[in-house]
């Protein structure tokens, strides 16, 4: 059975920093992507980053270049997301999400992948 557990959210001043962590169980160890969307309300979701799992290939989107960073942690089953330079409109709920494959990161958009965890909610305050 596929769980994933994110985590790691919080109340932080603009400018600072995060880490999101996903912990993620029930894959075949190199054939899969992992990765994260946010939804900010009043606002449709968007994808964020991904990570493939097997040749650890990574997209992000445009307002987080080079700001946001994804890693894994694959003996541990563990995705993590750095945020630094945080900004208000960074505010959103998180989601992990994760899909079976090696060709989803970069790929179909991460809200469309099949599996997704709880939400940790992120605030950026000016």
């Amino acid at each position: 059975e596929v769980q994933l557990q994110a985590s790691g959210g919080g109340l932080v001043q603009a400018g600072g920093s995060l880490r999101l962590s996903c912990a993620a169980s029930g894959f075949t160890f190199g054939d899969y992507a992992i990765g994260w969307f946010r939804q900010a309300p009043g606002k449709e979701r968007e994808g964020v980053s991904c990570i493939s799992s097997g040749d650890g290939r990574t997209f992000y989107e445009d307002s987080v270049k080079g700001r946001f960073t994804i890693s894994s942690d694959n003996a541990k089953n563990m995705v993590y997301l750095q945020m630094n330079s945080l900004k208000p409109e960074d505010t959103a709920v998180y989601y992990c999400a994760g899909a079976v494959g090696d060709s989803w990161c970069p790929g179909p958009p991460i809200t469309s992948y099949n599996y997704r965890g709880q939400g940790t909610l992120v605030t950026v305050s000016s």
